[in-house]
């Protein structure tokens, strides 16, 4: 017998689509646009992408950069390597990656430590970059 999920079995082991939609259910997510203007409002955007795709296309001014490795001992409020910024579990949290699914999981992660504000960015950094916002190169 197979051990994946079967139709109208609800006990097997979700897909990455599934589990992906049923994290992004419980948040609302940012459009670019958004982010934006949360950033501006004192949000903190945190750049999880992997540092060669940050030195091929740029930097968003003003972001933490975070590599998803570290993100939760940095961001946890109450963490012994947590980064200035972390001053609350109150924090606006904007995660950044680059097309918009790893910072899906990383918000998941980051709700679990009760950062409840945490959201990311649909579309990643690729989506900021085509919405003509700036980047540093």
């Amino acid at each position: 017998m197979s051990q994946g999920r079967h139709e109208g079995d609800e006990s097997g082991p979700a897909g990455i689509d599934e589990l992906l939609e049923r994290i992004r259910a419980g948040y609302v997510r940012l459009d670019a646009q958004e982010a934006w203007t949360a950033a501006s409002e004192g949000a903190l955007l945190v750049d999880i992408r992997y540092a060669a795709l940050r030195e091929r296309d740029g930097l968003i001014p003003g972001a933490l950069v975070v590599e998803r490795n570290e993100l939760e001992w940095r961001l946890d409020p109450r963490g012994s390597h947590r980064a200035p910024q972390a001053v609350s579990h109150g924090l606006r949290v904007v995660v950044i990656c680059n097309e918009g699914y790893a910072s899906s999981l990383a918000v998941e992660s980051l709700h679990r430590l009760g950062l409840h504000r945490a959201t990311d960015l649909v579309g990643g950094f690729q989506a900021w970059r085509a919405a003509g916002l700036p980047v540093e190169v």
